[in-house]
């Protein structure tokens, strides 16, 4: 209310009072003002919205915060892969319509402070530095997420090189092999950073762990991962592993020949795999050198173990051993003529070493066996001073598988006696005759013509009298023999249906034998 002074009826006068002034109308345009509108332009820039709030414009500040906010919620906290790039477009053009609109709606309209657009105009240009500062903390912070986010990767690739050193290579080879992958990708697809900075570090701890096996001393399970860990380098590039490259090479050479001596002196047969992959991989390496040296001592023992309780192992052993040495070629020559030495001194002593062990044989009654190995002893040392003597032996080995007795004792070279014994042959077979007794010896006689086989059926029947056909002339020869027991068996020297007919002769001097050899069948 107001009091109106002009009235010019009394103060006393009813109708002198109070009047109701006139409702307020929005105050006029302000005049154009272009750096008003820029101020407001700028401020609005700030993502804030205060080019509004100066114009007391709240409903698009609140707009401008809204958008704002939506922006922190999305972007923070920071991340490797940052805002997507639609949306901060999207962000961007509304704050360029914002300032857009604010100066349109500031060339005219007053602000609300400060009083002078100058000012205002300065204010803006300061708050620009919020959202040039903001970016570039953003940055930093995803940067930083990035960086953690490798360090994560590269702790995941630590655990699995941790969890697979727990377990054989051959399982583990699969995560080793992710491992080292992590490690190239940091190396080559982030190399400032500092998870590839401790990349280098890290490949020791590999390698290390990789090669586990070998600082146990389990020098054959260190044979796989060595080699390849020498394969390495292919994959990270050997600038990349730098010293790591030569790290395995002597390391291999000593498992190749530890395993391969290990193999040797336990009878396996990969030794030769590990000898020949060291002598063609380190021909010069000192490892290599020792290789001839085992095989020499395995050739020795096994030398040895032929006049021990198992002669026949021991010259199997040496056969063996001359197979495998003659197959273990390198680059290293010296080495190479040394094994070949070897190779002939095995061959050779299994040869020889054959004789003690057909007689281990025939000692305990494998009868069969002794008359092959004897009769291949021969046969391979025409010259030795025992081959006489195996010949015996494997004869009486022979008349023992028929007949068990004859091989109570070992034959002897002795030849001859005063008893004179004439055998007759009885059969349409030319036939072989093997005796042993006080001595031992064979013999062939040529086939009766007109005699045939028996059948095993009449050799039981009573009255059987081979030899007794007074009108057949048959094949005969008379030998020597000194007296006591003496053990025969004939037989076809074809073989096929027939078996061999068997006598035991009590001899004694002063009287004249006759032994009828005859063949038999299974007819009747």
């Amino acid at each position: 209310m107001s009091w109106d002074h002009n009235d010019p009826r009394p103060a006393n006068d009813p109708g002198r009072g109070f009047v109701v002034p006139p409702m307020p109308t929005a105050p006029p345009p302000a005049p154009a003002d272009g750096l008003r509108a820029a101020a407001v332009g700028l401020l609005n820039l700030s993502g804030l919205g205060l080019g509004y709030v100066l114009l007391r414009r709240w409903w698009w500040a609140a707009a401008c915060w809204a958008a704002t906010a939506v922006l922190l919620l999305v972007a923070l906290p920071a991340d490797p892969d940052g805002v997507s790039t639609g949306f901060l477009a999207a962000y961007l053009v509304l704050l360029a319509l914002a300032a857009v609109h604010g100066a349109v709606v500031g060339l005219r309209t007053r602000l609300g402070w400060p009083p002078a657009a100058w000012t205002a105009a300065v204010l803006g240009v300061v708050l620009l530095a919020v959202p040039a500062g903001g970016a570039v903390l953003y940055d930093d912070a995803r940067d930083e997420a990035t960086e953690q986010m490798l360090l994560d990767r590269l702790e995941r690739a630590d655990e699995l090189v941790r969890e697979a050193e727990k377990r054989p290579f051959s399982t583990a080879e699969p995560d080793y092999r992710q491992a080292l992958s992590a490690y190239r990708d940091l190396r080559g697809a982030h190399p400032g950073s500092r998870a590839a900075d401790r990349v280098p570090g890290r490949l020791k701890s590999f390698y290390t762990s990789v090669a586990s096996a070998y600082d146990e001393r389990n020098f054959c399970e260190a044979v796989a991962p060595l080699k390849y860990l020498r394969t390495v380098p292919r994959t990270m590039g050997e600038d990349e592993v730098g010293d790591l490259r030569r790290w395995p090479d002597d390391r291999l050479a000593t498992s190749l020949y530890e395993c391969g001596a290990q193999s040797l002196s336990g009878g396996v047969a990969d030794w030769t795999t590990h000898f020949g992959e060291l002598l063609s991989t380190f021909p010069r390496s000192e490892q290599a050198t020792k290789v001839a040296s085992s095989v020499g001592t395995a050739v020795d023992k096994a030398v040895k173990d032929v006049g021990g309780d198992d002669p026949c192992k021991a010259v199997e052993r040496l056969g063996t051993l001359n197979t495998q040495v003659s197959s273990v070629r390198g680059d290293n020559a010296e080495v190479t003529e040394a094994l070949d030495e070897d190779a002939a001194r095995a061959r050779k002593n299994a040869d020889s070493g054959a004789y003690a062990c057909g007689v281990d044989q025939y000692k305990e009654k494998s009868f069969a066996e002794a008359v092959t190995t004897m009769n291949d002893f021969a046969k391979s040392n025409p010259h030795h001073k025992n081959r006489a003597r195996a010949k015996k032996i494997a004869i009486a080995a022979e008349v023992a598988q028929t007949v068990p007795a004859a091989g109570r004792r070992l034959p002897t070279t002795a030849s001859g006696g005063g008893i004179s014994v004439t055998v007759k042959n009885d059969s349409p077979d030319d036939i072989t005759v093997l005796y042993t007794g006080p001595v031992t010896g064979s013999f062939t006689l040529k086939a009766c013509g007109s005699c045939t086989s028996y059948s095993l059926a009449s050799t039981v029947t009573r009255g059987f009298e081979p030899c007794s056909d007074s009108g057949k002339n048959y094949p005969q020869r008379t030998i020597s023999l000194p007296s006591g027991t003496t053990y025969f068996v004939h037989k076809s020297k074809d073989g096929i249906g027939k078996s061999p007919a068997s006598d035991t002769a009590k001899l004694s001097s002063g009287y004249i034998y006759t032994e009828c050899a005859y063949t038999t069948s299974f007819g009747y």
